[in-house]
């Protein structure tokens, strides 16, 4: 445990000082079924840099902003068009310059993605956009890329993730023959995605045994400041992908709200509160950017929230070690409550 908490804390200064901070034709005529084309570059959004500090996005070099905005919360409400896509259109604005969504946010409807692409129609060069797959087989998996490049109104992702990795038959499943690898493997090949991801909530050593099989791009992983109390991804996965050099994105900052004592407590930041947090958002959210990731991604509920994010993000600056380690005691008496995604069985 010591030399994984040196480690990390090493990796962590590291990190912080490098970045300045301290199956084809599967749908006959579909778009699985072009021949595969350069990738255009990848653009970026141009009112980042004035909006707030940026990180390399792993040994992608894509300069990513801190705060990049997850396609949950208001983005995946059924029939809330106007608001959802309010808040895409205003992130952009503000510098936002990475957007996380998933076939399944939203449910069948796939909200998140319909909402997001209404913006994608005419702002697609201005954002790294990152969708996933719930599927573990290579055709599913297919299937739902393709969904979501139509949806998105885009002909590729910058990243496309294997979605919420919660067991061992997950693990095995997305690896064996014809399982959802393949179809990365595919996607990648045929152009349709630029680079591949891994994410999950649940146990790290699931997600180390994933990037120690293949050599993923990114890994969006669930960290808080109360990750330290149970199954913690802090001690060994986040060193493994920094020695990695992955992009690294945290999620679950402020757990939906259960860390939060002083955040409006509306939408899905109130959803499950059991008792009040012990956190503001401003230290919650510098709790994970004093760690070595390269962004964070929050859902956000209404414009205010987002607005909120960005200010923070904008004036950020990183949290000694004493300080990490006083907010982590502080979210002890709450930890299951913070960790509502971990495994507890």
């Amino acid at each position: 445990m010591k030399d994984d908490s040196k480690k990390l804390a090493s990796s962590r200064r590291n990190f912080l000082k490098q970045t300045g901070v301290a199956t084809a034709g599967l749908v006959a005529g579909g778009l699985l079924s072009r021949t595969a084309a350069a990738l255009p570059p990848l653009l970026s959004n141009p009112a980042t840099p004035e909006a707030m500090p940026t990180r390399n996005l792993g040994r992608t070099e894509y300069r990513v902003g801190l705060f990049s905005l997850g396609g949950q919360s208001a983005i995946e409400q059924p029939d809330n068009e106007a608001a959802a896509v309010a808040i895409v259109e205003r992130a952009l604005d503000l510098g936002v310059n990475y957007i996380d969504t998933a076939a399944m946010y939203g449910g069948s409807r796939r909200w998140s993605q319909r909402y997001i692409g209404q913006v994608m129609k005419r702002r697609r060069n201005q954002v790294y956009l990152a969708s996933k797959t719930h599927d573990r087989t290579r055709d599913g998996s297919l299937r739902l890329l393709e969904e979501s490049l139509r949806l998105l109104h885009t002909d590729h992702l910058d990243a496309w993730q294997l979605h919420h990795i919660t067991t061992q038959d997950d693990v095995d499943r997305i690896f064996a023959k014809g399982g959802a690898l393949e179809a990365l493997q595919q996607a990648r090949e045929q152009k349709m995605v630029r680079y591949l991801g891994a994410t999950g909530h649940t146990d790290p050593e699931l997600l180390m045994e994933c990037i120690r099989r293949f050599p993923f791009d990114q890994i969006l992983l669930a960290v808080n400041a109360a990750d330290k109390h149970h199954l913690s991804f802090e001690e060994k996965l986040l060193p493994l992908a920094v020695e990695k050099q992955m992009g690294i994105i945290g999620m679950k900052i402020p757990s939906r709200g259960r860390l939060l004592s002083n955040w409006p407590a509306v939408g899905a930041y109130a959803r499950g509160k059991t008792q009040a947090g012990p956190l503001s958002m401003k230290e919650a959210l510098y709790y994970v950017l004093s760690l070595p990731v390269s962004t964070v991604i929050i859902g956000c509920d209404n414009l205010a929230q987002l607005e909120e994010n960005v200010k923070l993000a904008r004036e950020f600056t990183p949290l000694s070690e004493q300080q990490l380690a006083a907010l982590s005691e502080r979210t002890g008496p709450i930890a299951q409550q913070a960790l509502f995604f971990r495994r507890w069985s």
